[in-house]
């Protein structure tokens, strides 16, 4: 069998579309395989906002600098040390030349958001969000012959020795086949699939949301990884956030993301807080919370604020549950008022000297003399009316994927496959080992999907 193309592309999203874009300038034809339908093309990057990048200097939006070392070690806070320096240090460093090169294929930046200012000198802010960057992107395939296909379900990768010799996939009723030189998974982890979540995580992750889109299944993961595709990264490890309990199960996307912990008290269904809210800065703690909430009864959470935090943080689409009293908030969440009040007490006496707080810089305002502490931003809950709003963990996505070399070319334990490259979330846990940094999500798929697109021209060439 012949392919009228020299590369395929599996998946729809940033790391797809910058494989695609590349490989096409390099004279490659390029088909993308996308599962969604066109409205809801470009997988979690239509959720997307921004993009971390290391700069010497000011870059388009960033200010001041941001060098690699820095931008290493905020990832080894994160990861707690769990990642591959060598790949990890890859995508920082040629993160720089991605900016110019994201802006030269449509992509509009723009200044920090209010409420993340913080972000100023390490994250550039899209324009519209991920929506236009995916949309721009789409503009600019079409324009280099990059042909799409929506609705195309593929269903089996056929691995024959060190090449992949067939594609099968489901397009408009019909199944079909391609044979193409080079193949590129740029489809996402596995967390639409809930029973594999389960799987992984036990009954628990029956009451997870997912932030992203319902087409992320794991399909071409599982059957890759079936037939001896070498893996990387555990299971249970993903991007998890707290994000608002009344979010849809699939697709709520940033929207529904919760940035007041480091203002508030986080308690469980008793009440009882459970870890420090004041750890760090949020673009750097934020996702560690979708695990603390998961591994708390029924695993939901409580934020508390009072009106004086109730402005310094993002809001989520959702209004805050509002009450004039502690004790109706408690009511109105379904908390035991009398606990809920103790533990407010008891967090507001050992509040101290509060007149060095600053909401966007650690400013070691802290509690003393609690057992678990609040090490930077800890002011006392006494100013009605108080807020509350419920938290669920929100799966972004999964670290379990496909192993990659510098390269992003995938191999089996008898060596490399030839004709296979990976981009994106379904080889971020090649760098990702645990935890998450705001933005680095959409520089792994840039750098990646720039990278196999590159790679898989060569080959086809």
């Amino acid at each position: 069998m012949s392919s009228p193309y020299d590369i395929a592309i599996i998946g729809g999203g940033n790391a797809a579309l910058c494989a695609a874009m590349t490989a096409a300038e390099k004279g490659a034809s390029v088909v993308i395989l996308e599962t969604a339908p066109k409205a809801y093309r470009g997988g979690n990057s239509r959720h997307t906002r921004n993009f971390r990048c290391m700069h010497t200097a000011p870059l388009g939006p960033l200010v001041d600098d941001y060098s690699e070392d820095e931008y290493f070690d905020d990832l080894l806070k994160v990861t707690d040390g769990k990642t591959d320096e060598t790949l990890a240090r890859l995508a920082i460093r040629a993160s720089e030349e991605c900016l110019p090169w994201m802006e030269e294929h449509g992509v509009r930046f723009q200044p920090s958001l209010s409420g993340t200012l913080s972000l100023a000198r390490t994250n550039a802010f899209f324009m519209g969000g991920g929506k236009s960057l995916v949309n721009a992107y789409y503009r600019t395939a079409e324009k280099l012959g990059v042909s799409v296909l929506y609705e195309a379900n593929v269903t089996h990768l056929e691995l024959d020795g060190d090449r992949i010799v067939r594609i099968d996939y489901t397009h408009e009723g019909e199944t079909k086949q391609l044979t193409p030189s080079a193949v590129i998974v740029a489809s996402g982890g596995f967390q639409a699939d809930t029973e594999w979540l389960t799987r992984a995580w036990g009954p628990p992750a029956k009451n997870f949301l997912i932030r992203g889109t319902p087409y992320n299944r794991g399909v071409v993961l599982a059957d890759l990884l079936d037939q001896g595709v070498q893996s990387v990264g555990d299971p249970t490890q993903c991007h998890a956030v707290a994000i608002d309990g009344r979010a849809p199960k699939f697709d709520g996307g940033i929207v529904t993301r919760l940035d007041c912990v480091p203002f508030s008290i986080v308690v469980n269904k008793e009440a009882d807080r459970f870890y420090d809210e004041g750890e760090d800065v949020w673009p750097k703690r934020y996702a560690i919370w979708g695990r603390l909430v998961a591994n708390q009864p029924d695993q939901i959470g409580y934020v508390i604020i009072d009106a004086k935090s109730l402005d310094l943080f993002m809001p989520s689409v959702f209004p805050p549950i509002k009450a004039d009293t502690l004790e109706e908030l408690a009511g109105k969440m379904g908390l035991p008022p009398e606990k809920l009040r103790n533990t407010v007490t008891a967090f507001n006496a050992a509040c101290g000297d509060t007149s060095n707080f600053h909401p966007t810089e650690l400013d070691g305002v802290k509690t003393t003399g609690i057992n678990i502490p609040k090490t930077n931003w800890a002011r006392p809950i006494d100013q009605p009316p108080f807020y509350g709003y419920s938290l669920k963990t929100g799966v972004t996505f999964t670290y379990l994927g496909l192993k990659v070399d510098e390269n992003a070319q995938c191999s089996t334990e008898s060596g490399p496959v030839r004709n296979l490259w990976a981009a994106g979330e379904t080889m971020a846990g090649s760098i990702l080992g645990q935890g998450y940094l705001a933005g680095f999500g959409m520089t792994i798929g840039t750098v990646f999907g720039r990278i196999a697109g590159r790679e898989a021209a060569n080959h086809a060439n």
